[in-house]
């Protein structure tokens, strides 16, 4: 579940309408949009997450969760992860090796004092990050990020003789993805849902599978989406042995389990094209 709602930029951001306002005008209406995120859309989200006993993983903007702290807090408070989603909106794999360490750092500190957990994963804006992110990372003591949508299960890329989680992303099930305003079709939406868990459920009885829904403050937060997740949860949780998790529980649930993950072993992103060793 993203949490951007009052981290976007004041005039720029991307919303429902179609012709782009001038450069450096307040966008009123498209930040009206993103205030719903954090007002309708993510305590709408959380009592549907508590009626079906799920916990997910949040990723906050800084901006955004110092907009709205009481609401920061009630996502860990009922038992949700707090994870970097940047101190604001906005990219930083063209920053310096230092500034990205710093964006990042200042990140994880602003959930730090907002939330009082300490974030162990990230995703940056776009899933755009610099060649050295993992050493990045690992450096300022994350444990994963999910910045990556190239398998269907978690895996570990060792960074410097050290293990680093990837919990993949995916772009086909994400809420902006789904729901162009204008071919909006929420039922198409619960079906794609369906036929993606039936395929993977179906694998996961001869190798480990996970599914991926994003989720956007302002996007699947409004009601008519939500019901259609409602009526998703009830049909997963009615079939057997499926795991609901954190994605900072399935990352340490594969440091745990080492030997039955895959191992990814990469040269420098830099020539490889994928994230790597710096």
């Amino acid at each position: 579940m993203m949490f951007e709602g009052g981290g976007q930029p004041i005039s720029g951001a991307a919303g429902p309408i179609p012709i782009p306002i001038d450069k450096g005008v307040p966008d009123l209406p498209t930040n009206a949009f993103f205030a719903y995120g954090r007002n309708e859309g993510i305590p709408r989200a959380l009592d549907l997450f508590d009626k079906h006993g799920i916990k997910v993983s949040s990723f906050m903007i800084g901006e955004a969760i110092k907009n709205a702290p009481d609401l920061a807090r009630e996502i860990v408070r009922r038992g949700h992860e707090a994870a970097a989603h940047g101190p604001t909106w906005s990219n930083s794999y063209n920053l310096s090796r230092s500034d990205e360490k710093r964006f990042i750092a200042e990140s994880a500190e602003i959930i730090h004092k907002v939330t009082g957990q300490q974030p162990v994963g990230w995703n940056a804006f776009f899933l755009r990050n610099s060649v050295h992110i993992l050493e990045t990372l690992q450096e300022l003591g994350f444990v994963y990020h999910i910045d990556e949508p190239s398998r269907d299960e978690p895996f570990i890329i060792p960074v410097k003789g050290k293990d680093f989680v990837t919990v993949p992303y995916t772009f086909h099930l994400n809420d902006i993805s789904a729901y162009p305003f204008e071919g909006y079709n929420p039922i198409a939406y619960e079906q794609a849902l369906k036929d993606e868990f039936d395929q993977l459920y179906e694998e996961g009885a001869n190798r480990r599978r996970m599914m991926l829904v994003g989720f956007h403050d302002r996007i699947n937060g409004h009601a008519n989406r939500i019901r259609v997740l409602d009526r998703f949860f009830t049909y997963a949780r009615s079939k057997p042995d499926v795991w609901f998790a954190r994605k900072d529980e399935i990352a340490r649930w594969v440091l745990a389990h080492r030997e039955d993950t895959p191992i990814v072993q990469r040269g420098p992103a830099a020539i490889s094209g994928l994230p790597g060793p710096g």
